[in-house]
């Protein structure tokens, strides 16, 4: 079947969805093509005896205007649920047990996690130089303005938790680029915080009060409001052999699905999909072209989701708790889902998302379940207390290209991806290869392509 429509995006996870929500909202005619049986990328919400948990991502921060602007848009397919007052705590490992991150100077200089002269360190940390070196690491900025035992015990385990990785192996503009620019703009973390506070806001930005969030009923809610405002015709599931090629002014995409052949051509293609994919796909953009976006690293992760009907541990009042590498422990973090999120477990229960891998543990995506299930149990019990009960439900999941790392690489990935839009016009390169990991990083990315395509297309 040959088809003529505007805009073809190839994945349907928040980047692609959320493209494909704005330009059918304007009218477009728009074909989105998804290797799976379902939208929605790595976000799966499961709904089992009881308990409410998530496959992939499990929260997101409510950070940018464009996320608010989207629930606004969806006029109340999709709720978002903020974490209550548990969630505003973090919990950190050290020397065999939990201790709160500091959320403040005043608990900063107090803490456990931080030596004395890492504390007054700390207190000075607005009268230092900024940094001169674009391509500093995250542990060389957080060490030169904060202290080693805070790189140790407060953004080691931060990176744990959000890129599962090294500070010293990411490059604080593209991993970290709002604290690269605090620095950079302000001169300083703690007086750039207060006056980015102070600095006049439009009303939806005001919205964006970088609260950690989910979704009614799940974070699915969310991917499966915007699909069905795309509508299933829209929406082809199980396509294979994905095959594009460039023809004077339109991308042909070829491709199978549900036993049929397809062919669309349009004026405009998003790719919103991981790195690996790209090669196989893009036929007419040569390998060496794509090699630096191809190469980006991912972090193996394991997630483990651990629910109990009757919760005999410590209380779980916190957020979760991340574990630094100093400490050797087998775990990354773990996330108290029940605690922050309603209707989550039982009444008395507690649901648990225990983390493992990353750039720091390959070697633990490599063990049978077995293995995994038997180490995950006895860290709960060690860490959290919760001992001589199995859990009610216990699930594996394994993600080989969870999260990108930007590294060092990362400029040459970035120019290789200006080039490849420049020289083919219509060609938008979305995804996680850049632009930022998290949810609303997703959201506003493809929120940004989606206004990109229809403001040209207005000129």
């Amino acid at each position: 079947m040959n088809t003529n429509i505007d805009i073809t995006i190839i994945g349907s996870g928040l980047t692609g969805l959320t493209a494909a929500f704005y330009l059918k909202k304007a009218g477009k005619k728009i074909a989105v093509l998804e290797k799976n049986d379902r939208t929605g990328g790595v976000i799966q919400t499961i709904r089992k005896d009881g308990f409410i948990y998530e496959a992939g991502p499990n929260t997101g921060v409510y950070s940018t205007f464009e996320l608010v602007r989207l629930f606004d848009d969806l006029d109340g397919l999709a709720i978002p649920e903020f974490a209550n007052q548990k969630g505003k705590q973090r919990w950190i490992w050290k020397s065999g047990k939990w201790h709160a991150l500091p959320s403040g100077l005043i608990s900063a200089v107090s803490t456990p996690l931080f030596t004395p002269k890492d504390k007054f360190r700390i207190l000075a940390e607005p009268f230092r130089k900024r940094g001169t070196n674009p391509d500093e690491t995250v542990a060389g900025l957080v060490k030169r303005r904060m202290g080693k035992s805070y790189l140790d015990y407060a953004v080691d385990p931060f990176i744990s938790g959000i890129y599962a990785g090294y500070p010293d192996q990411l490059i604080t503009r593209y991993a970290l680029p709002k604290l690269y620019r605090l620095e950079q703009n302000y001169g300083s973390f703690i007086g750039g915080s207060i006056k980015k506070r102070k600095e006049p806001k439009d009303e939806l930005t005001k919205r964006a009060t970088r609260e950690v969030f989910s979704v009614k009923g799940g974070l699915q809610k969310l991917t499966d409001a915007m699909a069905g405002v795309t509508g299933s015709e829209n929406i082809y599931l199980n396509a294979s052999e994905i095959k594009i090629d460039h023809a004077d002014t339109n991308y042909v995409t070829s491709f199978s699905a549900h036993n049929r052949e397809y062919s669309l051509h349009s004026k405009y293609l998003v790719t919103a999909t991981g790195a690996k994919e790209l090669k196989g796909i893009l036929k007419f953009i040569e390998e060496d072209e794509l090699k630096p976006v191809e190469t980006l690293p991912y972090a193996k992760v394991i997630q483990v989701v651990a629910g109990y009907r009757k919760w005999n541990g410590i209380p779980l009042d916190a957020f979760g708790g991340l574990v630094p590498s100093k400490e050797k422990r087998k775990v990354l973090g773990v996330l108290f889902t029940s605690s922050i999120f309603n209707n989550r477990a039982p009444e008395g229960g507690a649901v648990l998302s225990v983390f493992l891998g990353g750039i720091k543990h390959p070697e633990l995506f490599e063990k049978e379940d077995d293995e995994i299930q038997k180490t995950v149990l006895n860290e709960i019990s060690e860490m959290l207390g919760q001992k001589n009960s199995n859990p009610d439900i216990l699930n594996i999941f394994r993600y080989k290209h969870a999260i990108p790392q930007y590294d060092i690489t990362s400029g040459e990935r970035l120019s290789a991806i200006s080039k490849i839009e420049s020289e083919h016009p219509g060609l938008f390169l979305g995804g996680n290869i850049r632009d930022g990991i998290g949810m609303a990083d997703r959201v506003k990315q493809g929120y940004e392509i989606a206004q990109q395509i229809l403001n040209e297309k207005n000129r």
